[in-house]
């Protein structure tokens, strides 16, 4: 009787993991039972290993979260940046059953001008994203997957390239963080110019919307500009962010228990007679300064970065 028993069973199994219905039915009972009984699952290919380049954070509106069965927008969101800040390649998580608008949500975080774009602004330059794709299942179950904006050899190439101009220039020599970033300022409005090409056009034969068009080719645009000097702040320990809005970006740098402006790309202008000078008009100014300064590309979204007062 034994062996009849365990003869059926085995069929039945192979029957079972043999038929996409099957497979499906069991896969379904497998997440619902998970989301029933409260167990906070989460998958990623790092096995849930931050990498290097984990970022404090400073926002009011996103915090990092251990819980993987989300409710509202303000929970989902939060799930997108924890796996982003961490370094994560993938993740698994669920949307509650109550949480009928969560595809919805999901669509406009992934949207481009949509409330997602904080992110990158937040997390490490290296941990940024040039695209994550989401797939939503009837079931609940969502599954990203993050496409990093740098890969390993580029932040190879990047690491070697920022300790070299530091010892190049002596920038540790300098006592004041203020010195030193003035010097890595400097270097940069000397050896990039802008790429209006890429500016007017969204295409470049330049990648001077990140730092190795602004570290190795000479040709940048404000992205470009902001990338390089907040790889170049975290290598010194230094706070920062970047501030975007609709049309421009800039870093956000925290020395002396104050938050400060810093835009390069405004301080490396374009002169008509071809010649490269440098400015300091947007060298580490406070929120009036800059408000005093420009109210058009420099108006950035104060309950966003409501910690840079």
């Amino acid at each position: 009787m034994k062996k009849v028993f365990v003869v059926i069973m085995v069929i039945f199994l192979c029957f079972v993991f043999d038929t996409n219905i099957f497979g499906d039915t069991i896969y379904n009972i497998y997440d619902k039972y998970m989301i029933d009984h409260d167990i906070k699952i989460v998958s990623n290919d790092n096995f849930l290993k931050t990498n290097d380049y984990h970022k404090e954070n400073f926002s009011n509106l996103i915090k990092e979260t251990d819980n993987y069965i989300v409710n509202n927008s303000t929970e989902l969101i939060n799930v997108y940046y924890t796996a982003v800040n961490k370094g994560f390649d993938s993740l698994t998580f669920y949307c509650s059953e109550d949480y009928s608008n969560c595809m919805e949500d999901i669509n406009k975080l992934d949207s481009v001008n949509g409330n997602f774009s904080i992110i990158n602004q937040l997390v490490n330059v290296y941990n940024s994203y040039s695209s994550i794709e989401s797939s939503y299942y009837s079931n609940h179950r969502v599954d990203i997957k993050i496409n990093k904006r740098y890969s390993k050899e580029d932040i190879e190439k990047i690491n070697n390239k920022i300790n070299s101009i530091i010892n190049e220039l002596g920038i540790n020599n300098y006592d004041s963080d203020k010195d030193k970033i003035k010097v890595f300022h400097d270097y940069l409005a000397n050896n990039n110019t802008y790429d209006q090409e890429m500016a007017d056009n969204g295409k470049s034969n330049y990648h001077s919307d990140s730092a190795i068009g602004a570290l190795f080719e000479g040709k940048s645009i404000c992205s470009g500009y902001t990338d390089a000097m907040s790889i170049f702040l975290d290598k010194l320990k230094i706070k920062n962010v970047r501030i975007t809005t609709d049309k421009h970006v800039w870093n956000g740098v925290y020395l002396n228990n104050k938050w400060y402006h810093l835009d390069l790309t405004w301080d490396d202008p374009i002169v008509s007679d071809g010649s490269n000078i440098i400015q300091y008009d947007y060298f580490l100014i406070d929120n009036d300064e800059l408000k005093n300064k420009d109210q058009t590309e420099h108006n950035f979204d104060r309950a966003q970065y409501s910690f840079i007062n």
